[in-house]
């Protein structure tokens, strides 16, 4: 079948035509919890970022990435039987709803911030972010209770991940609002979850490695022998 043929070996056929380069092919949310890892020295890191969706990647405590996909964006968060739908999968109360500019846009008419309806998620963030910038109580709220819900994720994560660090990324946290989601989120921790506030830190990363750390990080992966090169 052409899936045989052409698919299943696709990155090996293009190792091969590019000469044998050094080659790996990882979730880009593993590479950015690896690049945390060795920016930070620290292992049992869990990597989210705000963005589109809910891109997320682990480093266990031994310093590895997993060999499987961190997808927690499809992964429920929230277990009400009215939760929002995925309208891709149908499923209720997953991440993308809670971690993404979804979330910022499906919580921008609760707030009574008045948007058009059919204004793309990208747009409706910036407007928040601009409100936000000028100190508009409306979008504390959001951020506030993006940060709510980030407490007790954390601790949901928890349940199946070792985490000592939780690396918090992606355009939604840019700015002020950043920071209200993380006060936030460590209240919760510390009001509910007490024990995992004791072992968890949650961080961001600097600017540095918000620009060169995950190709920093992504070269890393690949090993290089002579004969790569044919040497």
């Amino acid at each position: 079948t052409d899936f045989e043929s052409k698919v299943r070996r696709l990155f090996f056929d293009l190792k091969k035509r590019w000469g044998n380069v050094p080659f790996e092919v990882v979730n880009d949310g593993e590479v950015t919890a690896l690049a945390g890892s060795m920016s930070m020295g620290a292992n049992a890191v869990l990597g989210l970022a705000m963005g589109t969706s809910e891109a997320v990647g682990y480093v266990t405590p031994e310093g590895n990435i997993t060999p499987w996909l961190n997808e927690l964006a499809f992964a429920p968060v929230d277990y009400r039987e009215d939760a929002p739908a995925d309208e891709w999968s149908g499923d209720l109360g997953c991440g993308v709803q809670y971690f993404s500019q979804q979330a910022v846009a499906r919580l921008v008419p609760l707030a009574g911030i008045e948007l058009p309806a059919d204004m793309p998620f990208p747009e409706q963030l910036v407007e928040v972010q601009k409100c936000m910038a000028d100190g508009d109580e409306r979008a504390v709220k959001i951020y506030s209770t993006i940060g709510t819900y980030l407490g007790y994720s954390i601790a949901h994560y928890a349940e199946f991940y070792t985490i000592r660090k939780m690396l918090l990324l992606g355009r939604v946290t840019s700015g002020e609002g950043g920071s209200i989601i993380i006060e936030k989120a460590n209240e919760v921790l510390a009001a509910e979850f007490p024990e995992l506030a004791e072992k968890i830190e949650i961080v961001t990363p600097n600017e540095k490695d918000k620009r060169h750390g995950q190709a920093v990080a992504a070269a890393s992966l690949p090993s290089v022998r002579q004969n790569d090169f044919g040497q």
